[in-house]
């Protein structure tokens, strides 16, 4: 445990409303980043119907390879960005100050997507530049402030958490994310079906034109503005928050607002130990680009960082691309045989269904378990069980696809439940454990953005694969997948278990202010 009062009141305070209070602001910003990040994929195929008309009269419209990768990936793009620029400053300005940007960058820039400039009416090849270019920079922008809500939330969540239920807590908030994947396929579930009740229209296969409505042009737009709406209610409260004790003890160097703030949430009086404080602060002041960090965490950073990549190369091809998948699941029609706005219901409502039986359960066995298994055997089995169902979906494509499409799609939730009953939530704890508090943010946001990273190959190269429904293109990329998670298997050996012990336990601050501690006493004595 920690020498310092404050930080041990915290590691060892027992459950209370603040931590729930913390849990439901912190997941709200998750809820909002799922919604806000997946709501496009119900949505793209009809931007392709709408701005994109069918050339050959045979099939719909669709957004061209490389129109559908920046629409899908530029939020990624943004999200990637916006973790290392808010990673930074959460370490250097606090926490809570640069918390509630993200909110209000994320609510403004969803409604702007919305309302993206121009129309589908008219000459749909001058339609389709003003409108795609706005929706692409604003998206951007939207990822931006989504970015930092990674390393922030995770941060926060950590120092503001005991020790015994910190894996669970910090869990439950990436945990939202799930709740957001599964409202992003209600509401546009929900409004494709109130428009196509006022706006009934044939299969593109009996009427090529009218098929696509024209009022479809409003509903993408309001599925994609209602992503501002939980930003803007949580907005207050994420603003009222005290900044963790951690960042003004061992950071700013303020133990006496550090007691303050916490003898306020706790409720017990609390000594402000400001000789304490400065010893630990001044024992732990090396830079992320320092020897004394190499040494001490250097291969947890690359573990981290590795496995986030590869985890999230397999969990975002998953999300992004399962729209083309789920025909060959018998989830959605051919799209020949609905018109835009059915079509888009289809997908909206194979999307809740996967979320729901496979990727929400996924995050709750892991909030249950994560404090009895441990972060490290969770990634691993998640990492194990991800690969060898995809390998059987690859090796397997075409017979599963023609003779047992019930058996895919099995497959294919278990697939998700183990990305989320393992390493896509212990990716996300485990660096805001493992590192020392002065580039706490800093180090899970280098861990966040790597993963970034490995999601926009999964939309700019994985994604291409899927788009025309070549049944061989699936296969290999499914079996790429299940390479990339042997991989993540055998670099989470880089990373170790966090279960149980205080932060300052696990990145050696205690270890290094008493030997600095000590060193000090003896150079006294020997005067």
């Amino acid at each position: 445990m920690s020498s310092i009062a404050v930080l041990n009141a915290l590691d060892s305070a027992r459950t209370q409303w603040y931590h729930i209070t913390a849990i439901v602001i912190a997941g709200m910003g998750f809820f909002t980043d799922a919604y806000d990040l997946f709501c496009i994929t119900t949505i793209s195929k009809l931007l392709g119907r709408l701005y994109f008309p069918s050339v050959d009269g045979k099939t719909p419209g669709k957004l061209p390879t490389g129109v559908n990768n920046a629409v899908v990936g530029v939020a990624l793009v943004g999200t990637l960005s916006g973790q290392l620029v808010f990673g930074w400053l959460g370490d250097k300005l606090g926490r809570k100050r640069v918390y509630g940007i993200t909110l209000i960058l994320m609510a403004v820039c969803a409604i702007c997507s919305g309302l993206s400039f121009g129309g589908s009416r008219g000459d749909p090849a001058r339609a389709h530049k003003p409108v795609l270019f706005t929706l692409c920079f604003f998206r951007f922008w939207l990822g931006f402030g989504i970015g930092g809500d990674y390393p922030l939330s995770a941060t926060i969540m950590s120092e503001y958490a005991n020790k015994k239920t910190r894996g669970a807590f910090i869990a439950a908030v990436f945990a939202m994310q799930g709740v957001g994947i599964i409202f992003a396929g209600l509401v546009s579930m929900t409004m494709s079906a109130v428009f196509l009740h006022y706006n009934p229209a044939p299969a593109f296969k009996d009427d090529q034109v009218r098929s696509t409505q024209a009022a479809a042009d409003y509903m993408w737009r309001i599925v994609l503005m209602l992503g501002a709406l939980p930003a803007l209610v949580t907005f207050y409260w994420r603003m009222k928050m005290p900044e963790t004790a951690r960042y003004t003890a061992l950071i700013a160097g303020n133990a006496k607002q550090a007691a303050q703030d916490m003898a306020r949430v706790l409720e017990v009086e609390m000594e402000a130990e400001p000789e304490k404080v400065g010893q630990m602060k001044a024992a732990n002041e090396y830079s992320l680009w320092s020897q004394e960090f190499l040494r001490r965490h250097g291969l947890h950073l690359v573990g981290t960082t590795t496995t986030w990549f590869l985890l999230d190369i397999a969990f975002y091809s998953q999300n992004l691309t399962q729209k083309d998948i789920f025909q060959a699941i018998n989830l959605t029609s051919p799209a020949k045989d609905v018109n835009a706005l059915r079509e888009v219901f289809e997908i909206s409502k194979a999307m809740t269904i996967v979320a729901m039986f496979g990727t929400f359960p996924g995050y709750w066995f892991t909030v249950y378990y994560i404090e009895r298994i441990g972060r490290y055997l969770i990634q691993l089995m998640g990492f194990f069980m991800m690969s060898l169902f995809m390998l059987i979906m690859g090796v397997q494509y075409v017979y599963l696809r023609e003779h047992n499409a019930t058996l895919f799609a099995v497959l294919f939730a278990l697939t998700f439940f183990f990305a989320n009953f393992g390493p896509n939530s212990t990716t996300f704890v485990l660096p805001a454990e493992l590192f020392p508090t002065r580039i706490r943010a800093t180090c899970h946001a280098i861990s966040a953005a790597s993963g970034k990273a490995g999601a926009l190959i999964a939309a700019f190269v994985v994604q291409s694969y899927t788009l025309n429904q070549e049944p061989q293109k699936i296969r290999k990329a499914l079996i790429v997948l299940a390479f990339t998670n042997m991989l993540g298997f055998f670099f989470t050996f880089l990373v170790s278990e966090t279960k149980g012990r205080s932060l300052e336990e696990i990145s050696g601050e205690n270890e290094r202010a008493r030997a600095d501690a000590g060193v000090d006493v003896e150079k006294s004595s020997a005067m």
